[in-house]
């Protein structure tokens, strides 16, 4: 498939913008790849194996960003990335209908979004650490796994509100998290595309928008390190993965064309 120059540019630069926010919080921004390719592809499978491999550009040069600043113990996420990539991978290899898909994606990003949002305005810069016993992990992994499978993204935008809700670290460390676990289930969730027959890309503009979400998330994590996650970036991750939820909702999934 080809674009016409101006739109390519256009997808270019919002595709930077998306990374360098999303991967200041930990993310790789795969929902919101998803719903702005909406706009410019009209295959399916296109959209989902695009937004995968922009999720795991981003996510690449974030973990290792992360664990050279001693920011991802690989000991502590294993139970996680253990329990998500076969989940994710059976997610993925599920060929949902397309209006099914784009609700289940759509509810689960306006769910984040809010938690997202609500942590932020009532963060804290002290606050205890809790323990808890190892099948927690192991169960979050499986379930956000399976969920992220589904709807084409890394899963670390669902991970993330829930870890910092039960105070399961420091805001840096379920940064660092949430951009592995995105890598590994967007590899799994690649396999599954794969599998099921329903990997596609579109030539050579992907090869654009790989190298713009690459910059955009080199930029975005080194924000998160020096910054720790500026509250202000977290907000305006928050209310642009809630648009882009409520968006999806309503163009793609009830197909209401509010929104041009």
């Amino acid at each position: 498939m080809s674009l016409a120059s101006v739109d390519f540019i256009l997808l270019t630069l919002a595709f930077f913008v998306i990374a360098t926010l999303y991967s200041a919080v930990g993310f790789g921004g795969g929902s919101s790849y998803l719903a702005i390719l909406t706009l410019v592809l009209t295959s399916f499978f296109a959209i989902r194996t695009t937004a995968l491999l922009c999720n795991l550009t981003v996510v690449t040069g974030s973990c290792y960003l992360y664990y050279k600043n001693g920011h991802l113990p690989l000991k502590k996420f294993i139970p996680f990335v253990v329990a998500s990539i076969p989940m994710a991978f059976l997610g993925a290899s599920f060929r949902l209908k397309e209006q099914v898909f784009f609700i289940l994606l759509a509810l689960a990003l306006i769910i984040s979004a809010i938690a997202l949002i609500y942590q932020t305005l009532s963060l804290r810069s002290n606050f205890n650490v809790k323990q808890y016993p190892s099948y927690v992990s192991y169960l979050l992994g499986a379930g956000i796994g399976l969920l992220s499978g589904l709807v084409g993204i890394g899963g670390g935008i669902f991970l993330a509100p829930v870890l910092n809700h039960m105070k399961w670290d420091k805001p840096i460390v379920i940064a660092s998290l949430a951009s592995f676990f995105i890598l590994v289930n967007s590899v799994s969730g690649i396999g599954g595309l794969f599998v099921s027959d329903s990997f596609e890309i579109f030539w050579p503009e992907i090869l654009g928008l790989l190298f713009a979400v690459l910059m955009g998330g080199q930029l975005g994590v080194r924000l998160s390190i020096g910054k720790l996650s500026a509250k202000r970036i977290r907000l305006l991750t928050g209310f642009l993965v809630l648009f882009v939820g409520v968006r999806v909702l309503l163009k793609n999934g009830l197909e209401v064309n509010f929104f041009s």
